[in-house]
């Protein structure tokens, strides 16, 4: 009876552990993965390419003195901006003075000379009809009368060189602009008249001023093709320490060649800077609109992957199951990425929990909002811009 009491109840047992067994295996599976979905956010935004280039001053202009002399007076404060025809720098005018007083003496005494000589003419001329000289005689009082009207020209033209040389000990501003810092004080011997002159001073242009950059030949060309829109010669610029593009300007000049050891091409831009903030060697970022504005979608540039050459985006069905599609991006705007092919406007976009989503297997959607952020936060000096970006129509 111990043995049979023994046996039934380890066949008890075992049916009680088989039943166990058979109500585990009746629990569901576990539930499909959740992953975050947006429809593409529908923008209409305008292609811009990204350039680095420097400011330069349309005039630059080394003031000389364009004669030689003693440094009188300076007439400026260094770094003033000064009109055209200021007083700048004043030359000991005395020298200049005692050889224009010399020349306006000469031609004082050519002028009595011609008086002279014509009146001996007219003396000539009323003597030779009552034969009381001789042709030869009248001839030679007409040589003397044509050689003091050349002694007048030639003392007139000699005090008129004085008088301008005169003149030139006020060395005054060639044109307007921003001056340097003076280069010779009073009491200093210049050399002037000559390119090799002195140099006292410089004087930049500073409004407006030209923006200059390189753009490559594909860039070219494709501005050449495109269609003609209101942005088409639009530049916006930003310095080092701004984050916005606060500064416009418009493409003015490019060069008639293209560069064949850099396959670039310069670019200028003529930018206004009317309250002189920028000056000439400054470093800009600028963005050259590419395109007229257009429709567009837009996705998180993190929910775009790589495979190889290939750009893809997981996107859901109407059953729930992840599907892989091909896309071709745009240009960058912000944190989102342009998409030019591949997506529809209706299609659920995974943006969140790509690593829980695999081609063909079933997740759980949540619906979320694209959210552009702030395209004018600012970013590192040292980060490397694309070479070209979208922004919307609002900006």
């Amino acid at each position: 009876m111990t043995r049979l009491a023994s046996f039934v109840a380890i066949l008890c047992l075992s049916l009680a552990l088989t039943a166990c067994g058979a109500g585990g295996g009746s629990q569901q599976a576990p539930g499909a993965p959740p992953v975050e979905v947006a429809t593409p956010l529908a923008e209409r935004v305008a292609d811009w390419d990204a350039f680095t280039g420097r400011f330069d001053s349309p005039e630059h202009v080394d003031v000389r003195s364009r004669v030689s002399g003693y440094i009188d007076a300076v007439h400026f404060e260094d770094g003033a901006i000064v009109e055209a025809g200021q007083l700048l720098f004043t030359l000991d005018p005395r020298p200049f003075e005692a050889v224009l007083a010399a020349a306006n003496g000469q031609l004082a005494q050519a002028r009595a000379q011609l008086v002279q000589a014509r009146a001996d003419l007219d003396r000539a001329e009323r003597l030779v009809s009552s034969r009381a000289i001789s042709e030869e005689t009248l001839e030679q009082r007409r040589t003397a009368v044509r050689t003091a009207e050349a002694g007048v020209a030639s003392a007139s033209a000699n005090a008129d060189a004085a008088a301008l040389n005169l003149e030139f000990t006020q060395v005054t501003a060639p044109t307007a602009g921003r001056t340097s810092s003076r280069m010779v004080d009073p009491g200093n011997l210049v050399s002037g008249g000559s390119s090799s002159g002195d140099v006292l001073t410089t004087i930049v242009g500073s409004d407006p001023l030209y923006f200059e950059f390189d753009a490559s030949e594909a860039v070219y060309l494709r501005y050449q093709r495109r269609e003609r829109t209101d942005i088409a010669s639009r530049v916006e610029i930003r310095l080092q320490d701004e984050t916005d593009y606060l500064h416009v300007g418009e493409i003015v000049f490019a060069d008639n060649r293209i560069n064949p050891a850099s396959g670039t091409i310069r670019v200028r831009a003529r930018v206004a800077n009317p309250d002189g903030l920028i000056r000439p060697g400054m470093l800009g970022a600028a963005r050259v609109g590419g395109s007229a504005f257009y429709e567009a979608l837009l996705i998180p540039q993190t929910a775009i992957l790589s495979d190889g050459p290939r750009r893809i985006v997981y996107v859901v069905n109407a059953e729930n199951v992840v599907e892989l599609r091909v896309v071709v991006p745009g240009p960058p705007s912000g944190n989102l990425q342009v998409i030019s092919a591949g997506l529809e406007p209706t299609d659920r976009v995974i943006v969140n929990g790509l690593m829980r989503a695999r081609p063909g297997a079933p997740v759980t959607p949540q619906p979320v909002e694209i959210v552009r952020l702030d395209t004018t936060a600012p970013t590192a000096l040292t980060q490397s811009q694309p070479a070209s970006a979208a922004y919307p129509a609002e900006q």
